[in-house]
């Protein structure tokens, strides 16, 4: 997905919260900020990837902030609040058997749509009322019993510290039809993704057959920063599963056979691009060549 006009004011408030998350001094703020601004005017264009806009945005601002995880305190809040509610999580997923895999996915994507720590949902009081809600409005668009028949070799790239926990449902859902999965988090911390020692801490390593990393803190995957074992990967999966905005942005530039996009459309580009309404919780299968 390309960039679109209103990426840049979105990006510059982003970059705007994670620097009061660094330091109080408001000098070294308004530093963060003029980076910021300087890298926009040096790449904003629409005809240029998001994530690549994105990710040049967020690592000058670490930079100059001289933090390499801003985030930190949020991600394990994040993730505490997560494993509080996994347990109801669960109950909502296996109160139907036969189609929990389908409920799994709804369990990831209520995560996904809190984005915890960032969007000011992070009493557990408001996600409990929130997944309710999930699970009795369901998908917006539900392409679910279309991946049941590609689980084979999944890959399933992350996205947020919290979310992931909901995740794990998804990969017990795989494993029990009769899959595998490879797990894929962030080589390194960049916003509330999720990281190898977030998803080890959380148990959700375990769930999967094999835990690959994406060998950056690129926002989405960058396959130039890819190792090797992840591009092999991306290419032998029988599906891939993204999670989330930033992975959506990622990947569509690029043409994977089966890639099940998971996601709330937060934002109007976003939607736009994906053709759905802002808002909606979406499990969207794109197949090329099929």
């Amino acid at each position: 997905m390309k960039a679109h006009p209103r990426c840049a004011p979105c990006l510059l408030a982003r970059v705007h919260y994670e620097a009061t998350l660094s330091t109080d001094d408001p000098e070294l703020q308004q530093r963060a900020i003029q980076a910021g601004i300087r890298w926009l005017d040096e790449s904003f264009s629409i005809s240029t990837p998001a994530t690549y806009i994105s990710t040049g945005i967020h690592r000058r601002a670490y930079e100059v902030l001289g933090d390499a995880d801003p985030y930190a305190a949020k991600k394990k809040m994040s993730n505490e609040i997560a494993l509080k509610l996994l347990s109801m999580a669960e109950k909502m997923v296996k109160s139907n058997e036969g189609d929990a895999f389908r409920r799994s996915i709804i369990a990831s994507i209520a995560g996904n749509t809190l984005d915890f720590g960032v969007l000011g949902f992070e009493p557990e009081e408001q996600f409990d009322d929130y997944l309710m809600d999930v699970f009795k409005k369901g998908l917006d668009v539900d392409d679910t019993d279309k991946m049941k028949g590609l689980l084979d070799d999944v890959l399933y790239i992350t996205d947020n510290c919290g979310e992931i926990v909901f995740d794990g449902l998804v990969l017990d859902q795989i494993k029990r039809l009769g899959g595998k999965a490879t797990l894929v988090v962030k080589g390194a911390p960049i916003l509330t993704d999720a990281t190898l020692k977030d998803a080890e801490e959380m148990g959700v390593s375990k769930k999967a057959d094999t835990v690959l990393t994406t060998g950056s803190n690129a926002v989405g995957v960058d396959l130039d920063e890819a190792p090797d074992e992840l591009m092999e990967a991306l290419k032998n999966a029988s599906l891939i599963i993204s999670k989330g905005m930033a992975n959506y942005e990622a990947l569509s530039e690029y043409d994977f056979e089966s890639i099940a996009y998971l996601l709330r459309a937060k934002c109007e580009p976003i939607a736009t691009s994906l053709g759905v309404k802002k808002g909606w919780n979406v499990a969207i299968l794109c197949e090329q060549g099929r």
